[in-house]
């Protein structure tokens, strides 16, 4: 397959990525719009945010299995027109439970359109191009929850909280043409029996999990109801883990995480991805409810994560190509410990010149650690395993980013026990930085040659 079909199909894939991405945090903003449409407490919306993150995280192991009997080209177009179709539902509804319901199609849509989505890609895409095609599927997860808060702030202030779904309609159409036209056509699989058992324990822990990030990031959560989700969710994941290390065809094929470079995107890269994604998270309120910044100023200034972002993404391959991965894992995840650590510094005298190019800062490391993360993980990955090795990626990613904002909520709430106004962020951004050096101290023990047999040559 010639480069030029690998990139648009890469870019294709990615942009149905930023959909996903998008719905799962844009809804936030909206909220109050949407519950005083509704007659509801805009708290109340918060069900409909869980529903499809719950369902993301309960239907993306089930992925593999289902590509393995569909292909990954029926499965892709399905997800696209059913994500597509379930927006324009959002959009109609007209109470909070009917919402609700089609958040969960939504969801249904999403699991299979980023996992199935990335290995259409994994299986066309040489070795030799894997960081540049990886690079491409990671800006969606990158941009996403940093132009969500502003994005959303926009569509509700200037139009109606319908448009937050319906502007994902002409993007499926044009998702879906794309996708009958570059998608290759491939022989279907016959694949084993569905371990039942394995797929009742791995989505109700699960979805347990997930539940239990989205009462972590309540103000008052209820501690015997979050003990009772955390030791549900803790017990259901373990006797799942158990079972499939002894299943003969196990729903996830745990057997890549022996794999060095795998075990560390989903280890140490899971820390990182943890504390990254609280930050944008944290921000807007550092910024509107301590700094007393307008809405759209917050925004503004949150984009500037996203300008690191894009500023480093076309140096990513020569970094990698002059460097190699364990040092550039090691720079990437110290140095987005070092912008946490310096946001705990943040005050409202702060000059806002200084704010601009420390969040620019952190995006530059964000977007190089979510790279390099993301390429190694496939770095040693044989292609005869890349369907199980893609569907464990997908829903560890998945329970990490949905964790995210849980984490910051903890944190935060953590720090108001021990100071007051500010500190309590101080606090926050302290914690996440101490989580992100942990992954820098596990990239430090891998190997100095992991990753080579993809890194490109230098010139």
């Amino acid at each position: 397959m010639g480069h030029n079909r690998q990139r648009n199909i890469a870019l294709l894939v990615a942009g149905t990525f930023f959909m996903e991405n998008l719905d799962g945090t844009i809804l936030t903003t909206a909220a109050p719009s949407i519950g005083r449409s509704f007659g509801v407490p805009s708290v109340a919306i918060g069900i409909t945010i869980t529903a499809y993150l719950l369902t993301l995280a309960v239907l993306i192991p089930l992925s593999g299995w289902i590509t393995r009997r569909l292909g990954s080209r029926r499965v892709f177009l399905s997800a696209i027109a059913i994500f597509t179709l379930a927006s324009v539902l959002c959009a109609l509804s007209t109470s909070l439970p009917e919402l609700t319901v089609m958040r969960v199609l939504q969801g249904i849509g999403g699991a299979m359109m980023v996992p199935v989505g990335r290995l259409a890609v994994l299986r066309v895409t040489d070795r030799a191009d894997l960081i540049r095609a990886i690079a491409l599927l990671t800006w969606p997860a990158l941009v996403a929850p940093v132009v969500a808060p502003l994005a959303g702030g926009i569509i509700t202030t200037y139009a109606t909280w319908h448009w937050i779904f319906l502007i994902n309609v002409p993007l499926g159409i044009v998702a879906f043409v794309a996708a009958l036209r570059l998608i290759p056509s491939e022989e279907r699989e016959t694949p084993p029996p569905l371990d039942w058992l394995g797929l009742a324990l791995t989505c109700t822990g699960l979805g347990s999990l997930v539940y239990l990030g989205s009462l972590l990031a309540e103000r008052d959560p209820g501690v015997l109801r979050t003990i009772g989700w955390g030791v549900a969710g803790a017990g259901l994941i373990g006797l799942a883990i158990a079972h499939q290390l002894r299943a003969r065809h196990p729903l996830l094929d745990l057997r890549a995480l022996r794999i060095e470079t795998f075990r560390l995107a989903h280890a140490g890269g899971s820390l990182f991805r943890l504390a990254v994604n609280a930050v944008p998270f944290l921000l807007p309120l550092l910024f509107q409810d301590v700094f007393g910044y307008t809405p759209l100023l917050s925004g503004a200034l949150v984009l500037f994560v996203f300008v690191g972002n894009i500023a480093i993404k076309p140096a990513t391959t020569a970094l990698l190509r002059r460097f190699g991965f364990r040092a550039v894992i090691m720079a990437a995840s110290a140095s987005a410990a070092l912008t946490m650590l310096l946001m705990s510094l943040l005050t409202s005298a702060t000059p806002l010149w200084l704010v601009i190019v420390l969040l620019t800062a952190s995006g530059v490391a964000r977007s190089t650690g979510f790279t390099a993360y993301n390429t190694i993980a496939f770095a040693d990955v044989e292609r005869v395993e890349m369907t199980d090795a893609n569907t464990l990626a997908s829903t560890l990613q998945q329970v990490a980013a949905g964790f995210g904002v849980a984490v910051g909520a903890v944190a935060l709430r953590l720090g108001d026990a021990f100071a007051i106004g500010s500190g309590s962020f101080a606090f926050a951004f302290a914690v996440l930085a101490v989580l992100t050096a942990l992954a820098t101290v596990e990239a430090l023990l891998l190997s100095r040659s992991a990753g080579e047999n993809i890194r490109p040559a230098r010139r």
